[in-house]
């Protein structure tokens, strides 16, 4: 078992080495309070999938507004200043957040319309910024 847990750690020590993402330094609270909007996130982004593909097309587009379009940003704003994330990123790392927002209430208003093939046919959009931030930056 020791040596599992060994191998386990040196393995991951050579993944962080070669990781090549931006190394984003914020305060533990801001780091918190990301990771945790972050796993929120990924449970908003499951349920619009999981209403689209039950054909809930109108409420997909409730659920991508509310969680993650512009309607959802500011939820750091009454913390203190060292648990709201957004003033400690790089402004790029700051502008995809704000585009994926974008993308996530462009996507909401072509599904509230119930149209399926524009809402899926801006889905991408909505997720590209994920992927963009999540490939490009890490915080440790």
């Amino acid at each position: 078992m020791k040596a599992l847990v060994f191998a386990l750690f040196l393995a991951s020590t050579a993944a962080v080495a070669d990781d090549a993402r931006q190394l984003v330094k914020l305060p533990p609270p801001a780091q918190d309070a990301l990771r945790e909007e972050m796993q929120g996130n990924l449970v908003a982004l499951n349920e619009v999938l999981s209403l689209l593909a039950a054909g809930k097309v109108r409420e997909a587009g409730e659920a991508a507004e509310t969680k993650l379009g512009l309607s959802a940003m500011g939820r750091h704003r009454d913390k203190p200043f060292d648990a709201r994330p957004g003033p400690h990123m790089p402004p790029a790392m700051h502008g995809i957040g704000m585009d994926g927002h974008k993308a996530a209430s462009e996507f909401a208003a072509a599904a509230k319309t119930g149209d399926r093939d524009k809402a899926l046919a801006l889905l991408p959009n909505l997720t590209s910024g994920c992927v963009a931030c999540h490939f490009s930056y890490r915080t440790r």
